[in-house]
């Protein structure tokens, strides 16, 4: 299959996915704890059940495909073509009936992301990339998506979802970019890193992210001319701690600061 069957087929997973989600948002919900560690790691019927629907599309299509996501074991994790799923990136927002959550969709090749899509199904928003480029779908039209220019911290706007999922020491050293920013903004999850690539944010910074969190988002920062890399400026595919810029000069003075903090 050609990038725009793939595509066509991603299009269908978010169908399938808004399908199951739609019935569940904004109304009483039953929400379950699965953090292990005393925090709060919310999951509900409606992760479940969009996961189940776009497993079960997957499997029907491309039956040798791996699947990776969430919710459930990973199935053929050493597949070629692997689908990598987080059926509501935003959990914690869904069940607060905020509308800054998601669904992320990545095919990956030989463990790299050639394709990702956020789909947002309650605003009808589509935000998808393939590394190359990358474009936008919904009520505000059609468009392709640039990250804007930004060259100095001192001009630039920085979201996180919330640093207090931070560890005590990276909350310090992500305090020391905040501080040089023009503003910061908390909550958005993956809507931040599309308004990234949309041009209204110039970093992201988080920590502790999974791989399902990224991958997705991978082609559609880089499609936009952006950049994504860890902390440590490493590839950012296996998640942890994560740096977005919509800038490459702004992102290079962003890790100078959050590896002189690593370090000290």
């Amino acid at each position: 299959m050609t990038a725009i069957d793939f595509a066509a087929f991603v299009d269908q997973l978010a169908a399938a996915s808004a399908e199951a989600l739609r019935p569940f948002f904004r109304t009483t919900l039953g929400v379950e704890n699965k953090s292990i560690s005393g925090g709060f790691d919310p999951v509900t019927a409606a992760d479940r059940a969009a996961e189940v629907a776009m497993r079960a599309l997957i499997k029907r299509t491309f039956p040798a495909h791996g699947i990776i996501g969430e919710e459930f074991s990973a199935d053929r994790p050493d597949a070629e073509y692997v689908w990598v799923l987080d059926p509501i990136d935003g959990t914690k927002s869904f069940i607060c009936g905020m509308p800054a959550w998601g669904t992320l969709i990545a095919l990956t090749r030989g463990g790299e992301p050639i394709y990702g899509m956020m789909h947002q199904p309650f605003t009808h928003e589509h935000f998808s990339g393939d590394g190359s480029a990358a474009n936008y779908r919904g009520p505000a039209g059609d468009r392709v998506l640039r990250a804007r220019p930004c060259t100095g911290l001192a001009e630039a706007v920085l979201a996180t979802t919330s640093p207090l999922l931070m560890s005590d020491a990276d909350r310090q050293v992500f305090q020391r970019v905040e501080q040089a920013v023009r503003l910061s903004r908390y909550g958005g999850d993956c809507y931040a890193y599309c308004m990234l690539a949309a041009g209204h944010i110039d970093l992201v910074i988080e920590t502790e992210l999974k791989p399902y969190d990224v991958l997705p988002l991978i082609p559609i920062i880089e499609g936009s001319g952006g950049i994504i890399t860890t902390w440590e400026n490493q590839r950012a595919h296996a998640g942890g701690r994560i740096i977005a810029a919509g800038d490459h000069r702004l992102h290079a003075q962003a890790i100078a600061i959050l590896q002189n903090g690593l370090a000290s």
